[in-house]
């Protein structure tokens, strides 16, 4: 194993390689303005997009300033993303800028292409994850003041800690940034209302995504570390083990293997991480902009009528089985539900109820579109509880539905999530171009902290190729199922796993800061986030 160490591991004392623009001396005036070309267009795409959706609902000019606030909320998401890409998408092309494989000018922009291609071919399914930890009241409160305090309290809390994090060079996770603000959130308004804390947050989901987020660094350091020993075993070439000499880059093989590899983090970072700035801009819209954003005023009306026969039929089956007499009021035993978890005889009838105001207010209008806009907001909230109990009850191994009842909920789910889980075109746009434009101001110290203060000699080629073929990995079977991970956690814990394999020795105190920023990011986030709601909602 010891003649595929590097021969002369550069001493940590020795700067930072000159592919990282010559210690940030040289200044590309070109850059600089197409990067200021850019951020101008992004705010004036996204600013004229969200003004023409909201003249397309028929809102007149009168209310034209009641898109300030979600407006500011709105570029201040945005924002968030591309701070998000000072931590995560620096990741993506650390270790190809570190091994010399590209120019950082090259690098970025390569990486920013496909993360925008990423955004662009996500699902949405971790988005919507993300969204369903809010609590059902805040969900169902769209428009109001509470909708406002939770959105400002979440961004600015994400906001907070991502820069402070960053500002000490630590590779935090924006994702435990994010979930630990809707988490405070949650909280904080339960607490408020004198409810208890657990009746804050979907802690169902929280645990699906807490589990992603533990277990895919571990994920991390050990494939990379069995598939850098399979490296070994397999590829002997001496070049691969060895540090990114001072001058000159790498053979052209290991530069392709470099920029293959910063290929697929770099989309599977879009496809997934992108998705936590789409899920949070989405959350802003509804709740600030229902009448425009909480129906997919695109779907067709055979679209609308499937969900109509689907919700008749649903409703004829559940009374067939469980009849009951009219509950009142039906929302707020749905609410109650969803809100504590506790099944009661009455859920059944409730939800059967909701499904028939359902199919008749949809059949009364034939098409989402044709919706008046008074009365949107009341037709998301019927959908919002019909799709969140289904999924309740679907998890329920105690409740016996016939197959035939479950498989029309299954597929009135869908529908009523066709109908009301919906990203803009334009919103993927302006995520991308923000994480993109992140990656470009802030990549240099994220790059450094990876390359040279994991291990105690500098990151080779193989563990680059090793620790983003698994990070790679790593994200795409986490997006196929739904779930956040962080890029942040996952690839520094795969050159951690690299460096281990090869015995180069980690530096404990920058592994010990790591952790430390991996575990009190959660509870921070939620800590701050759930102090600024308490201080907006009683301004």
């Amino acid at each position: 194993m010891s003649d595929y160490l590097p021969t002369r591991p550069l001493p940590l004392s020795t700067p930072s390689l000159p592919v990282l623009v010559n210690n940030g001396k040289q200044k590309n005036k070109k850059a600089i303005l197409l990067f200021m070309g850019l951020l101008v267009l992004g705010c004036v795409f996204t600013g004229s997009r969200l003004f023409a959706d909201v003249q397309h609902t028929g809102l007149t000019e009168s209310h034209n300033l009641l898109l300030l606030l979600p407006a500011i909320a709105l570029f201040v998401a945005l924002g968030f993303e591309f701070i998000n890409g000072f931590h995560d998408t620096a990741n993506a092309v650390a270790t190809v800028i570190y091994t010399g494989s590209l120019p950082p000018t090259v690098a970025v922009v390569w990486s920013s292409a496909f993360n925008f291609l990423g955004v662009l071919a996500s699902s949405g399914a971790v988005a919507f994850g993300i969204i369903s930890l809010l609590p059902v009241e805040l969900t169902l409160q769209a428009g109001s003041s509470n909708s406002f305090a939770m959105i400002y309290a979440l961004l600015f809390s994400a906001i907070i800690w991502n820069l402070g994090t960053w500002w000490l060079g630590l590779p935090a996770s924006s994702s435990h940034t994010l979930i630990g603000s809707i988490i405070g959130v949650g909280v904080a308004n339960a607490l408020l209302h004198g409810r208890s804390a657990a009746s804050g947050v979907n802690w169902a989901q929280a645990l699906n995504i807490g589990y992603s987020l533990i277990l895919s660094p571990i994920v991390g350091f050990v494939c990379a570390a069995l598939l850098l020993m399979l490296l070994k075993r397999l590829v002997k070439k001496p070049q691969l083990y060895r540090a990114p000499e001072r001058k000159g880059a790498p053979p052209l093989w290991i530069r392709g293997l470099m920029v293959l590899t910063c290929t697929g983090v770099s989309f599977a970072h879009g496809s997934n991480d992108g998705q936590k700035g789409m899920g949070l801009i989405m959350l802003i819209l509804v709740a600030t902009l229902p009448v425009t954003y909480s129906l997919n005023r695109s779907l067709p009306a055979s679209t609308t009528s499937q969900l109509v026969t689907l919700a008749e039929t649903s409703k004829a089956q559940l009374l067939q089985q469980f009849p009951e007499e009219n509950v009142q009021p039906p929302r707020e035993v749905l609410a109650t539900y969803l809100r504590d978890g506790q099944r009661t005889s009455k859920v059944i009838p409730a939800l059967a109820q909701i499904e028939g105001m359902m199919a008749a207010t949809l059949h009364q209008y034939g098409s989402l579109s044709d919706i008046p806009a008074a009365k949107i907001s009341r037709v998301h909230n019927d959908l919002y509880l019909a799709a969140e109990t289904i999924k309740r009850l679907e998890a329920d191994k105690t409740l016996m539905l016939s197959a035939a009842t479950q498989q029309s909920l299954h597929q009135l789910q869908q529908h009523i999530d066709a109908a009301t889980q919906f990203i803009p075109s334009w919103v993927k746009i302006a995520v991308a171009l923000a994480l993109g434009l992140g990656t470009l101001v802030g990549w240099r110290r994220i790059v450094t902290t990876l390359g040279e203060k994991i291990g105690k000699s500098h990151l080779n080629y193989a563990q680059g190729v090793s620790a983003e073929l698994v990070t790679m990995g790593t994200i795409g079977a986490a997006d196929a199922f739904g779930l956040p991970v962080s890029t942040t956690h996952v690839l520094s814990s795969g050159i951690a796993g690299a460096m281990a394999a090869n015995r180069s020795g980690l530096q404990s105190g920058t592994l010990s800061n790591m952790i430390l920023a991996w575990v009190l990011t959660l509870p921070a986030a939620a800590l701050i986030s759930a102090g600024l709601y308490w201080i907006f909602i009683t301004l």
